[in-house]
C-alpha cells in the first residue's frame, strides 16, 4: 500500500512540474499558435517595456506588464509606444485607445489577460504610415 501511495505522489509532482514549466496555468491566448511560455519568455528577454508577439489579420499582439499597479500602467506604456511613431493620443474609451496622425485614426485595444500582463491588438498601419 505504501509503495500505491508513493508511486501516486510521484505522479502528481512530475504533473506539477510540467504544468509550471509550460505555463499552463495561465489562460489561452486569443492568437493562435502562441503559448503562454513562448509570450512571456519574449518578454521577459527584452528591454522594452511592450513587446511585439504576433501578426495576425491585419493586427499587431503586443504584451506588457502591469507592474501590479493596473491596466494605467500599460495604457502609459503603450501611448509612448505609439507616441514615438509620430500618432498623438486623443482619448480613452474602454479598452480602446484612439490616436490621429495626418488625418488617419488608429485604435490600440487592451485586454488584462492575467493580474500581471496586458495583451494590447494595434492596428497593422501603426507601422505603416
Amino acid at each position: 500500500m505504501k509503495k500505491v501511495g508513493f508511486i501516486l505522489g510521484i505522479v502528481i509532482v512530475i504533473i506539477a512540474v510540467f504544468i509550471f514549466v509550460n505555463k499552463s496555468y495561465y489562460p489561452s491566448l486569443p492568437i493562435e499558435n502562441l503559448s503562454a511560455k513562448e509570450v512571456i519568455e519574449k518578454l521577459e528577454e527584452s528591454d522594452s517595456k511592450v513587446v511585439e508577439i504576433a501578426f495576425e489579420d491585419e493586427m499587431i499582439w503586443y504584451i506588457t506588464r502591469t507592474e501590479n499597479e493596473g491596466i494605467l500602467v500599460a495604457d502609459e506604456y503603450i501611448k509612448k509606444m505609439i507616441s514615438s511613431n509620430g500618432w498623438e493620443f486623443k482619448e480613452k474609451d474602454g479598452a480602446g485607445l484612439f490616436f490621429e496622425k495626418d488625418g488617419e485614426s488608429l485604435i490600440a485595444t487592451t485586454q488584462m489577460w492575467t493580474k500581471n500582463y496586458v495583451l494590447v491588438k494595434i492596428q497593422s498601419k501603426f507601422k505603416k504610415l
